[in-house]
């Protein structure tokens, strides 16, 4: 009897790693720089994100969109392991949205979006030397410091993914393993009498 519930729990236990290897094929992001719902006075040089997987330069897109739905991509994305990057180019002040869309290793697309508020906008055109100075200086509340404050719109972040369901398959097939190897006990004892 001792034999029977260690090939069961063995059972159980190597089903419970099948599930994992699947899992692992399926890219997600795992950070960006700037975070999601950001806000910032300075603009960035760059975004990146970062993946849990290493993104294929052939089958990765991203976009950054800021106010009134201008582009603001300031050329090609740069690969580097994990991580992808990309030139931005900043305009108004307002909400710039980060699209992204690649193919994981299984075939599955996966895309979402990470959204940050940039404070302030394209400085003015510069006046020239000859021209006169204004009396106006900026009020000081423009300039806004960076915070951890939350967007004011939903950062709605979602990704093409099974929601991370895989735990639940695996969980699901740990019980039907146990309630089977049970049963197998069960029925052993019950012949033994």
């Amino acid at each position: 009897m001792a034999r029977t519930w260690a090939v069961v729990l063995g059972v159980v236990a190597a089903s419970a790693l099948l599930p994992a290897a699947p899992a692992a094929a399926h890219n997600s992001l795992t950070g960006s720089d700037p975070r999601d719902g950001a806000r910032l006075a300075a603009a960035p040089e760059r975004i990146e994100l970062r993946f849990l997987a290493t993104p294929k330069e052939a089958t990765t897109e991203v976009t950054v969109t800021g106010p009134d739905n201008v582009a603001a991509t300031g050329g090609a994305p740069a690969f580097a392991g994990k991580r992808v990057t990309v030139p931005f180019r900043p305009g108004a002040a307002g909400l710039y949205i980060v699209t992204y869309r690649l193919a994981s290793d299984d075939g599955h697309p996966v895309k979402g979006e990470i959204r940050f508020t940039l404070t302030t906008g394209t400085p003015a055109e510069s006046p020239s030397a000859s021209a006169p100075p204004t009396s106006a200086a900026p009020a000081p509340s423009t300039a806004l410091p960076t915070s951890a404050a939350p967007s004011p719109t939903p950062a709605a972040a979602g990704a093409d993914d099974d929601g991370g369901t895989g735990w639940l398959w695996a969980a699901g097939a740990v019980v039907v393993l146990a309630a089977l190897g049970g049963g197998l006990l069960l029925r052993r004892r019950a012949a033994r009498r």
